[in-house]
C-alpha cells in the first residue's frame, strides 16, 4: 500500500516486510553475472536508496545475509528464500529489488553492466558498458 512517498514491500511469503520512503537515487536494470545468478533471471530491476530510507517493519530477525565481496551484502528471507535487498556500503546505497515493492512506480533510467547482457533490450534507455563514472565505472554507453 502506498502512503504518500512511502511504499511497502515484502519477501515472497510476507514474513519479512519493509517500507521505503522518499525517492530513490536511481532506478534501472543490471545485467551483470552476479545479479543474474542472484535473481535467477536474465536481468535484475533495481532501485537504489539511501540506507535510512529503508525500514524493516516485520521479520528483521529472519533476514539472511551473504557477502560475496565487501562491496555488497545480499539479504533474503530465511523462511521462503525470497530476495529482499542488497547493501552497497561503498556507495552508501541499498538496492531494493523493484519486484519486492509492487506499488512503487518503477521508472528505469539506465541499463548497467550491459557488456555482460544475455538479453538484448530495445527500450531507448542508455546501455552502460559497466557503471556510471561517479560509481567507479567507465560511463561508456553501448549501442542498443
Amino acid at each position: 500500500m502506498n502512503q504518500g512517498n512511502s511504499y511497502q514491500g515484502r519477501c515472497f511469503c510476507g514474513g519479512v516486510q519493509f517500507t521505503v520512503s522518499g525517492e530513490p537515487a536511481a532506478m534501472g536494470y543490471c545485467h551483470c553475472g552476479d545479479c543474474r545468478r542472484w535473481s535467477a533471471g536474465p536481468v535484475n530491476a533495481f532501485t537504489l536508496w539511501k540506507p535510512d530510507a529503508l525500514k524493516v517493519t516485520q521479520g528483521g530477525d529472519n533476514i539472511g545475509i551473504y557477502n560475496k565481496t565487501a562491496n555488497s551484502s545480499r539479504k533474503w528471507c530465511l523462511t521462503c528464500g525470497g530476495h529482499l535487498f542488497t547493501d552497497h556500503p561503498h556507495w552508501n546505497l541499498v538496492d531494493v529489488y523493484a519486484a519486492t515493492i509492487p506499488d512503487f512506480p518503477f521508472k528505469p533510467g539506465v541499463h548497467v553492466n550491459y557488456q555482460e547482457t544475455v538479453l538484448r533490450v530495445k527500450d531507448g534507455l542508455p546501455k552502460l558498458k559497466d557503471l556510471p563514472k561517479e560509481m567507479g565505472g567507465s560511463g561508456d554507453v553501448l549501442p542498443e
